[in-house]
């Protein structure tokens, strides 16, 4: 599928500015991929749109604080930054309005995260790299846990225990899924309470993009 700006941004239309960051991201992200397994090599010619626009699609489901402080996101194994890195692209190239975001990428290879710091500095992205497994690192509160492609949803909600059962911090999930999430959510639902929202994916027909809200270990 060819790129389509109108569908890449989630406010009908990117900026040049927008459009360069991510053809800069593009650029890095095929030149490390040689060294560093990234995404899948049979992607890189759809970069735009399975990866790109697959973060992106998560933009109009990031709640805004009523405080009108940056959103606070937590992305768990970030890999090639997807999702977390797209939406710091976005958001510090003004293409999601006036929303801010404060976004956390969480990946345990130090290659990896070497890429993220490198597609943040050429794009002028903000964002923390953890470089730690995420069961391993110490809770912050947090508005959002997201992934894609990470783990099945009962160890993702497992491995994410610290940070969704936090007092008085009660995060949205937003995870990408394929064919097999309602597997997933029956053996997640033995452990974990949750309302569930499933939103058609705009990148694959047999993808969905789950909204988790009030998620309670019980």
């Amino acid at each position: 599928m060819a790129f389509d700006p109108q569908k890449f941004s989630p406010h009908g239309g990117v900026s040049r500015e927008t459009l360069g960051a991510f053809e800069a991201y593009e650029a890095t992200l095929v030149k490390w991929q040689k060294a560093v397994n990234l995404v899948g090599a049979s992607t890189l010619g759809e970069v735009w749109h399975r990866h790109f626009l697959d973060s992106a699609q998560l933009a109009p489901l990031i709640p805004t604080r009523p405080d009108g402080a940056p959103t606070v996101i937590l992305d768990i194994g970030s890999g090639g930054g997807f999702p977390g890195l797209v939406l710091a692209v976005l958001a510090a190239t003004g293409a999601l309005g006036a929303s801010a975001l404060a976004v956390h990428l969480v990946e345990a290879n130090a290659r990896k995260c070497a890429f993220l710091k490198e597609v943040a500095r050429i794009t002028g992205a903000q964002a923390v790299i953890h470089r730690a497994r995420v069961e391993n690192l110490p809770p912050f509160p947090v508005d959002v846990v997201m992934a894609r492609g990470f783990a099945r949803l009962p160890r993702l909600l497992t491995l994410a225990s610290g940070f969704l059962q936090q007092p008085d911090c009660r995060p949205v999930g937003l995870f990408l899924k394929g064919r097999g999430v309602d597997e997933e959510l029956t053996e997640a639902r033995k452990q974990w309470n949750m309302r569930v929202e499933h939103i058609v994916s705009v990148t694959d027909p047999d993808g969905v993009v789950l909204r988790l809200k009030d998620i309670v270990l019980g």
